[in-house]
């Protein structure tokens, strides 16, 4: 089973995943070397290049441990999309990922995490938490707080379409709480993909 961690920049993911695993697939770590956008196909190949890299990583760990963990979402194709959707990103940075995630996808190399852990606190809580990390800068963070809305709007759509497999909390009883769910069939369903892009509120 593959568990993504998911929620906004100081919701408390990686906490969460360092109580609840020894070893887990770490977020991304930004490298200053990131595409500018000024090229959106050669921005949206290197993203869903580090995102099958990630997938790979928790496909390693699924094999030695059972039940991967990964801080943040594998796919992490909700981001460009809820940044079109607050208007900080034009909506053809989505449609170039959706492309390439697609791809990926067809041939198995990036998909659907087994179950998704969803937790959204409220923006003063994020204020507080941030507040009280001073080991991370967390730059990006006004933005990422604007993502809250369409974050949520992204996997209450998944839900629906795989009811079951987003849990809007992150247990405190760590994965030990959802022990219950398994591999899910449908992780290089394109078809959930597509259904998913269609189920989304359109971007503008």
């Amino acid at each position: 089973m593959i568990v993504a961690v998911e929620g906004p920049s100081a919701a408390g993911k990686t906490t969460w995943c360092r109580t609840a695993a020894v070893e887990f697939v770490p977020e991304y770590a930004p490298t200053a070397t990131e595409p500018d956008g000024s090229d959106p196909v050669r921005q949206a190949h290197y993203w869903t290049e580090v995102n099958r890299g990630r997938w790979s990583q928790a496909l390693d760990l699924e094999d030695r441990v059972r039940v991967a963990i990964c801080d943040s979402d594998p796919m992490k194709l909700h981001y460009s999309w809820c940044l079109a959707r607050v208007g900080a990103a034009p909506a053809s940075r989505f449609t170039h990922e959706l492309t390439c995630v697609r791809e990926a996808m067809s041939h198995k190399q990036l998909g659907f995490a087994d179950v998704v852990l969803v937790t959204v606190p409220d923006e003063r809580t994020l204020r507080l938490q941030k507040i009280g990390d001073p080991t991370r800068s967390r730059r990006s963070f006004e933005l990422h707080a604007k993502l809250r809305e369409p974050l949520i709007e992204w996997y209450q759509c998944m839900n629906r379409l795989r009811p079951g497999q987003v849990v809007w909390e992150l247990p405190e009883a760590g994965v030990g709480s959802i022990s219950g769910t398994t591999f899910c069939p449908d992780r290089y369903d394109v078809r959930v993909l597509d259904s998913l892009i269609r189920e989304l509120p359109k971007l503008t």
